[in-house]
């Protein structure tokens, strides 16, 4: 099954390009990918014009990031779809054969896998690993989540269950996830294997006040999708990514 890579940017030229080149040094072969620049001002877009043979660009205006990636879902043409940040990259060259094999092996809807984290400059130094557990629709209600930047899904559930909600600034990929898999059921399949590298200090992570509007937007989005969390849930998300502090390691050259 082609799959189709996205990732959405504005003003990333210190890290884009090992982002390109992460995604195009893959060893899987039937796979696009797209790029939704914001208008950068900076020499992002020239980097983009580098790759122009190889990669999907577009390079404009948006309404924010869910908004963006909604623009990269409309142009993607593969069967699988995956998101990668723009100061992410993939740890290793078969990222996608994997995620492609996973598909194949257990025949679900979706794929995630674990995640890796390094400061910027100290890139081959891990300072956080996410190693995620087994998937069990219930496990929700503890505070899971599938990590969206090693979460693929099949188009056509993004086609029958919808995209990312743009009224949503923080947690939009947390109530798609929530939306699709707790709610419509969506099969998912957790493979040990790190799918992505993130630099600490991305959007996500950016403040305290980003983090508070995130955790009112995760307790929005079961209230939109008409859905009951247990008094617990919202409160243990958070509180669960501390054990990933205590796993540490080399990445492997």
């Amino acid at each position: 099954m082609k799959i189709s890579i996205i990732t959405v940017c504005y003003n990333s030229a210190s890290t884009i390009e090992q982002t390109i080149q992460s995604v195009l040094s893959q060893d899987f072969n039937d796979f696009e990918y797209i790029v939704i620049d914001g208008g950068s001002k900076d020499a992002t877009v020239e980097i983009l014009e580098k790759y122009k043979d190889r990669i999907r660009y577009i390079s404009e205006k948006d309404n924010g990031i869910y908004d963006a990636m909604n623009k990269g879902l409309k142009m993607a043409q593969g069967e699988i779809i995956g998101i990668i940040g723009a100061d992410d990259f993939y740890p290793s060259d078969d990222v996608l054969s994997a995620v492609s094999a996973a598909f194949d092996q257990y025949g679900t809807d979706s794929i995630y896998g674990d995640v890796q984290f390094v400061n910027a400059g100290s890139e081959h130094k891990v300072v956080r690993y996410w190693k995620v557990e087994e998937y069990r629709k219930e496990n929700w209600l503890n505070g899971f989540m599938p990590p969206h930047i090693a979460f693929y899904l099949k188009k056509s559930a993004y086609e029958k269950y919808g995209y990312y909600r743009t009224d949503l600034v923080c947690a939009g990929d947390y109530e798609l996830m929530l939306r699709i898999l707790y709610k419509n059921n969506v099969s998912s399949k957790h493979i040990s294997k790190v799918l992505m590298t993130m630099r600490t200090g991305g959007t996500s992570n950016a403040s305290l006040k980003h983090r508070l509007t995130a955790n009112l937007e995760d307790r929005k989005a079961w209230k939109l999708n008409g859905i009951k969390p247990k008094w617990y849930t919202l409160w243990w998300k958070p509180l669960s990514k501390i054990r990933q502090l205590f796993v540490k390691f080399d990445i492997e050259s």
